[in-house]
């Protein structure tokens, strides 16, 4: 499913009444139709009371089809204007027409007074105050009137998205309404699904008010919802080379998890061959807990990192695999960071880079730039401001946009760790996975990624489904683990050991494992 920023959507809505020649009247008809059936389907509307608070400008304007069609099915209505109704234009305009001459209550609201005995009372509260194209901070007493709301724990309704939240980044502008039902129109906003708003928005509803079919399906259009592709039947007479071959570089005297943890979950998530480079003087322990491992045993720095010396066999190896890893647990030994760089810049198959992998290759980012094979970086939030030269706060504020920009300048495909996770290619495309949950914020978690995108490159895959396949397997495993586990306390092992149950309900009903674990929204 397409996800359009802002600009996209007006540029539908203008296309659909200009070149389709329809009208603003029938598009805001349909969409108050559509939070309508949403209400009479969560609730009896008959007898019941709802509080509809109204902006002025066409959000406003579907609150008030809502109140009309809400009062033909023998609710009781009251609107709140937030502001003088003569500043109403077009369809807005003539929907305010058409419910004074049904006499619907509505008063414009001066003070918070006006409104806090009736949501009180109210059973449900419609919240048509602020849409999409919110760009201020919401103050002064459309404030007050939010915290009232989300104070009296009512049924809220919001139009096309929660009042207060940034359609385009997801940004709390001040106060925000905190919905349980949220319809939307034409195409989710990135705003319903980036966090935190997200947080906001209850259960997700959709209704394309019948705008243009290749509107909504525009190549143009480049954010989706990630759906996994279908991973390649494993054939009764295959081998383990079949499966793929990986190369792990990874590990030093301070992280022996990462390694492990990485090489391990290639082969738990249905991979052929594991690969693991790592400090020599730490392989025989790492080869008695994880036999099943082929280890090249590597000379180290005085502080037990993967020396220099090494660049040239690890090159060796890398040519007779088909997907190299490198960089989790590696640490920030110069050195060795040194060695990251230069594997990066010569090795000829595909590349995936994280943790103090991406450390180094952000002090040169030109080792990715030179490459001839396919780059993948998977940074968390702080690796993506070492990686970008950008603040904290501008990631989290903006991060598809930011991610897009990555991607074409690094000509590679990035992982940006989220609650939502980000998957952006070089071409702008970038889809966000709704699956995972927060016990899934746990040491090794990341290095768990690796594997599994590496192991669905190996079982068959096309690398740019591989990449998006494997963060939903990923985040899926971790949604099984929390089943099991709970989130508290749930750790990298108990994900992993989830990883191979995971691809066995992914592979025997896809439909409904996708269904059941990516983000329901429920088309009206």
């Amino acid at each position: 499913m397409k996800v359009a920023n802002i600009k996209e959507i007006r540029q539908i809505d203008q296309s659909a009444i200009h070149d389709f020649k329809m009208s603003e009247e029938i598009l805001m008809e349909n969409a108050g139709n559509a939070v309508y059936q949403v209400i009479s389907t969560e609730m009896r509307v008959q007898g019941a009371f709802f509080v509809i608070l109204c902006g002025i400008g066409n959000n406003g304007g579907d609150g008030l089809v809502v109140a009309r069609k809400l009062q033909s099915n023998l609710g009781l209505v009251k609107v709140f204007l937030l502001g003088e109704p003569e500043k109403f234009k077009g369809a807005a305009k003539k929907n305010y027409e058409i419910a004074k001459k049904l006499n619907i209550e509505m008063e414009v609201v001066a003070n918070i007074d006006d409104v806090q005995g009736e949501i009180d009372e109210a059973d449900a509260i419609v919240d048509a105050m602020f849409g999409t194209g919110l760009d201020r901070e919401i103050k002064d007493l459309p404030a007050q009137i939010i915290n009232v709301i989300n104070a009296a724990h009512k049924l809220v309704f919001s139009v096309d998205i929660p009042s207060g939240i940034n359609g385009d980044t997801g940004e709390i502008m001040g106060q925000a309404i905190l919905a349980s039902h949220t319809i939307t129109f034409g195409l989710p906003k990135l705003g319903n699904l980036l966090y935190p708003g997200f947080e906001f928005g209850g259960k997700l509803y959709y209704s394309t008010i019948s705008l243009p079919l290749n509107s909504l399906l525009s190549p143009d259009i480049k954010v989706e919802i990630n759906f996994p592709a279908t991973p390649p039947v494993r054939l009764p007479q295959t081998h383990k080379g079949d499966y793929g071959k990986t190369l792990f570089i990874a590990g030093s005297a301070s992280y022996l998890g990462a390694p492990r943890f990485a090489a391990l979950s290639f082969l738990k998530a249905g991979g052929g061959l594991s690969y693991l480079a790592m400090p020599g003087s730490y392989s025989s322990f790492l080869g008695s807990m994880a036999p099943e491992l082929v280890l090249f045993p590597l000379n180290v720095t005085d502080d037990g990192a993967i020396a220099l010396e090494n660049t040239e066999l690890l090159l060796d190896i890398g040519d007779s695999v088909d997907f190299v890893v490198i960089g989790p647990g590696l640490s920030l030994n110069e050195e060795t960071q040194l060695l990251v760089r230069t594997i990066v810049e010569k090795c000829s198959v595909p590349v995936l880079i994280d943790g103090d992998g991406i450390t180094a290759v952000a002090g040169d980012t030109t080792c990715i730039k030179k490459r001839q094979g396919a780059t993948i970086l998977t940074p968390h939030p702080g690796e993506m401001m070492r990686l970008t030269g950008r603040e904290y706060g501008e990631i989290i504020k903006n991060p598809v946009e930011l991610l897009q920009k990555t991607t074409q300048e690094l000509n590679a495909i990035v992982v940006l760790k989220m609650a939502h996770t980000l998957i952006g290619y070089p071409d702008g495309k970038v889809f966000i996975n709704t699956t995972g949950n927060p016990g899934m914020a746990t040491a090794g978690c990341g290095d768990l990624l690796t594997g599994t995108i590496a192991a669905m490159k190996g079982i068959g895959l096309a690398l740019e489904d591989a990449v998006r396949t494997g963060v939903f397997i990923h985040s899926f495993a971790g949604d099984l683990a929390a089943r099991k586990k709970g989130e508290d306390g749930m750790i990298a092992s108990d994900i992993m050991q989830a990883l191979p149950k995971a691809l066995k309900m992914f592979r025997r009903n896809l439909e409904k494992v996708v269904n059941n674990t990516t983000l329901s929204i429920t088309i009206v």
